[in-house]
């Protein structure tokens, strides 16, 4: 018991001992202990500092008043006024009555690309609009729609106006997932709306473009993005523009979390080809690609070697394309190009289209667990690598605006010639006819319709049966029948 006892007393002593001698410390010192972050270094570092006279100040605040001062300036509001003719009563129709004018007005958002007036924005925003409207700064700007582009759902506007404040530009594809955001716009009417968020995914594909060769490749982001933000900025940090606020993905039409960008490195190009040429020079691969999974490497009998899925598949392959000439074959893996590694059929997608048609790109795919290197030759829609322009053909005896299908997708349709209807004029013969926009007329009677021209001509003389064959939106062939008196 006494032994017990003399361990105690000599416990206690130390003990006060050792707080006299840290306190002598403490007021040595003059100064209190202070946590530090631990470094992610080499050699492991110490909990506490030893110079405890300069504490570590971490700084995990987030600023973005300089970046929405740069970006709030450069975002326009965007008025679409639309105008059709409405008949009011049968009447109307039976003594051909103009009817009243219907005025319909949507709003959006843009962002000042140049200081001299070029304007960008989605192309939903602008479409079947009969007059535009810019605001900015409180003045309104007529504006010219240069061009759109369903394919990308991107348009390019034009004003009369100098020294525009322009959006510095930033680069996608250097953007990170978990990146801080900021989506710039005019939702529900609020001019200059920004919200905060981060970059939640890249490369998605949620199939909503038009056109028939779309290039999906969104930044997804939680910046809440609502009706008004379409066309409007979508900015890092430094409020520099890295995508154009395109979609929300939402059961109600209103922000549930999920807002979609088109990438600024796809607009770049796209908005470059539209103010030079009028409308985008599309480069062609001369294939399609699917990612590469489990199910579709047993499908295509691709080794995996081992659970590697790494790269896609090349699934098809135009005749005469720039793969089918550079020795590319159905199967083969495409694993970068140009360097750039590619790992899924939105990557290829974006890949291809920063280049124009001549443009030259390397290749390496995987064919047996063989590497193989090739270079090919991007083409236009026609398979040439010449600037191409989009001809729209209008006929007023058929009430329609006419086009004729460019190679590439006559290839994919296995059609020999085809031509579109690209806009149907209600009380026109096509009207009549019951024939819907997207629809592709291959012959009539037999007969291979290779232009508009012969179109018109032929509808405007035939009598008896007729049999016009042809290809409906979906890529579904078939035919309708008529008696022409």
């Amino acid at each position: 018991m006494k032994k017990l006892f003399a361990i105690a007393i000599i416990g206690f002593a130390s003990g006060m001992a050792g707080s006299y001698f840290f306190g002598k410390l403490y007021e040595k010192k003059g100064g209190a202990i202070q946590a530090e972050t631990v470094e992610n270094n080499d050699s492991p570092q110490p909990l506490f500092s030893n110079d405890i006279s300069k504490p570590r100040v971490v700084d995990t605040s987030v600023d973005f008043v300089g970046a929405s001062e740069i970006s709030t300036s450069s975002v326009v509001f965007i008025r679409n006024i639309s105008e059709r003719q409405v008949r009011m009563s049968f009447l109307d129709m039976f003594f051909n009555e103009p009817g009243r004018v219907s005025q319909t007005v949507s709003t959006g958002s843009g962002v000042i690309f140049t200081s001299d007036g070029y304007i960008v924005t989605n192309n939903h925003v602008v479409e079947d609009a009969t007059r535009v409207e810019v605001i900015h700064n409180k003045k309104n700007y007529d504006a010219l729609v240069i061009g759109t582009d369903p394919s990308t759902d991107l348009a390019v506007l034009k004003v009369s106006a100098t020294n525009l404040p322009k959006i510095p530009l930033g680069s996608s594809q250097n953007l990170n997932v978990g990146e801080w955001v900021l989506a710039v716009g005019n939702p529900f009417n609020l001019t200059s709306t920004v919200t905060a968020g981060i970059v939640s995914a890249k490369g998605r594909s949620i199939n909503i473009l038009k056109g028939k060769f779309p290039i999906e490749s969104f930044i997804q982001t939680d910046a809440a993005i609502n009706p008004g933000n379409s066309g409007g900025a979508l900015v890092n940090k430094n409020g520099e523009l890295v995508g154009i606020n395109t979609a929300i993905l939402s059961r109600t039409g209103s922000y549930a979390g999920y807002g979609f960008a088109v990438p600024i490195d796809i607009a770049k190009k796209v908005v470059r080809d539209i103010i030079e040429f009028g409308e985008v020079q599309k480069a062609f691969f001369g294939g399609d690609v699917t990612d590469l999974t489990e199910d579709v490497a047993e499908r295509l009998d691709i080794d995996s070697n081992n659970g590697d899925y790494s790269g896609v598949a090349l699934t098809y392959l135009q005749k005469d394309g720039a793969a089918a000439k550079s020795g590319l074959e159905e199967g083969d893996i495409i694993l970068n190009i140009q360097g750039s590694p590619i790992d899924s059929k939105s990557d290829f997608d974006e890949m291809i289209s920063y280049y124009s048609p001549g443009d030259e790109i390397d290749v390496l795919v995987k064919r047996k667990n063989k590497e193989i290197r090739a270079r090919l030759t991007l083409t236009n829609r026609e398979g040439t690598t010449s600037i191409i322009k989009t001809e729209i053909f209008t006929s007023k005896s058929l009430g329609a605006d006419l086009e004729a299908v460019p190679k590439v997708e006559r290839d994919l349709l296995e059609i020999e010639q085809g031509i579109r209807i690209k806009k149907v004029y209600r009380g026109g013969l096509i009207d009549e006819l019951d024939l819907s926009e997207d629809f592709i007329v291959t012959s009539i009677n037999s007969y291979p319709i290779k232009t508009p021209e012969d179109l018109a001509d032929i509808l405007g003389k035939v009598r008896g049966r007729v049999r016009i064959e042809g290809v409906d939106a979906k890529g579904t062939k078939g035919y309708y029948s008529y008696y022409f008196r």
